[in-house]
């Protein structure tokens, strides 16, 4: 049976920066037939960009800390380490995306570019669409506060050993799932991408 599904009706919920949209919907079974009406709230935003900032030569990668109003129900996990992230603005290509939030978010200009994929963060709740990136940069410049004033960040710049970061994801001091998926990558592919970048 082809899937399908059909709205039956959406409502815009919360219309701000961030859109809560509800919907009431069906849509096709595995075993055959259709479901029941549902009801679902889904948390609308653009499409986004993460990039994980790597030094091949110095094999190191630079990671990011800031609050993160969705982490405090846990208070003591508030402040997470991940990698430089965005959304994609209006007339903007998720490439361009990567290169200006390395700079705003790590002061770091990235001299290459590869994309590693493609996915939905949380599907069950969101529309966040994500392009993700690994961006070779020199680790020797980074460090230090970050952050734009005018969207109230306070972002700690950290640049650690590849080994290192991996030892934080495993050990739990990474807890968001952007970041984990990159170091994952980069710990299958950094033999190949460290003969191709140095």
């Amino acid at each position: 049976m082809k899937k399908q599904f059909e709205i039956l009706k959406k409502e815009i919920v919360y219309p701000g920066y961030f859109r809560m949209e509800k919907y009431r919907l069906k849509h096709t079974l595995y075993g055959g037939g259709w479901s029941n009406d549902i009801s679902r709230e889904l948390f609308v935003r653009g499409d986004c960009v993460a990039v994980l900032l790597y030094d091949p030569n110095a094999d190191k990668v630079v990671l990011i800390e800031q609050f993160r109003a969705g982490a405090l129900l846990q208070p003591d996990k508030a402040w997470l380490v991940e990698i430089v992230a965005g959304g994609i603005e209006a007339g903007e290509t998720a490439e361009n995306v990567a290169y200006r939030e390395s700079v705003e978010e790590a002061g770091c200009e990235i001299e290459e570019l590869i994309e590693i994929s493609r996915f939905y963060t949380t599907p069950g709740c969101s529309a966040e669409w994500l392009t993700l990136y690994c961006g070779k940069v020199d680790s020797t410049q980074a460090g230090g506060i970050h952050g734009l004033d005018d969207e109230d960040e306070d972002i700690l710049v950290r640049v650690v050993d590849f080994d290192e970061a991996y030892r934080m994801l495993e050990e739990g001091e990474i807890i968001s799932s952007i970041p984990i998926i990159a170091i994952q990558w980069l710990a299958l592919n950094k033999d190949r991408l460290r003969q191709k970048w140095t």
